[in-house]
């Protein structure tokens, strides 16, 4: 039984890494496309960009997936290495394709790596990449701009102007389709210093319309 049916915290989707977790935020009504967003390696789908995408774009038609990967819902306190992330995401993708809707995929930081990478394997239409680490913090050398280019897919970007992963204008010149947002003050968690003109839950619904914007383009009514 799909436990997202059922009012029960979420579905669990078996992986060769473990068991996943699946949360589902549904539009009333019908939806015209599932998002399926992962975490970082820092933390859970309780990250404010993604709690904020989840209830959000129900509203547009858009049934939002948050996802906790294995090591997560294991207990795990560190995240494995890209090859057993990418394991255990693709089931999850297979499962939320099994909806019958075209399927976005994304993640914030670590998890955008994983959507970036598995984007052409899960037979998504695009990718939502949040607060993408472009290089380490103070490691501009060790560039994953691969990772973000070879999407193969539609991707927007968005990205804190402050970033330490990498700031918008460090990102390399993005091919036809990508696209890349800044987020005006924020920084890879998307908190803004006290000094900004606008306050995080502005930063926030200026993702959240970026996002439904990109949306509608990707995934028309």
């Amino acid at each position: 039984m799909d436990a997202s049916r059922t009012g029960a915290p979420g579905v669990l989707v078996a992986t060769p890494a473990g068991e996943a977790r699946i949360s589902w935020h549904r539009p009333a009504g019908a939806a015209r496309a599932v998002l399926g967003l992962g975490h970082g390696a820092g933390g859970g789908i309780e990250a404010a960009d993604l709690a904020a995408l989840a209830a959000a774009l129900p509203e547009h038609g858009v049934a939002v997936a948050l996802v906790e990967q294995p090591w997560r819902v294991a207990g795990r306190k560190v995240a494995p290495a890209p090859g057993t992330l990418d394991a255990g995401w693709l089931p999850v993708a297979e499962r939320l394709a099994a909806e019958g809707l075209p399927l976005v995929v994304g993640g914030r930081s670590a998890g955008a790596r994983v959507a970036c990478r598995t984007a052409a394997a899960s037979g998504a239409v695009a990718v939502l990449a949040l607060a993408f680490p472009l290089h380490p913090p103070g490691r501009p050398e060790r560039s994953r701009a691969e990772e973000l280019l070879g999407s193969g897919r539609p991707t927007l970007v968005v990205q804190g102007e402050r970033d330490p992963f990498g700031r918008p204008a460090e990102f390399p010149e993005l091919p036809a389709g990508h696209q890349l947002f800044p987020v005006p003050y924020g920084d890879h968690g998307l908190a803004l210093p006290k000094t900004a003109p606008l306050g995080r839950p502005e930063a926030l619904a200026l993702v959240v319309e970026a996002v439904a914007d990109w949306l509608a383009r990707i995934v028309p009514r």
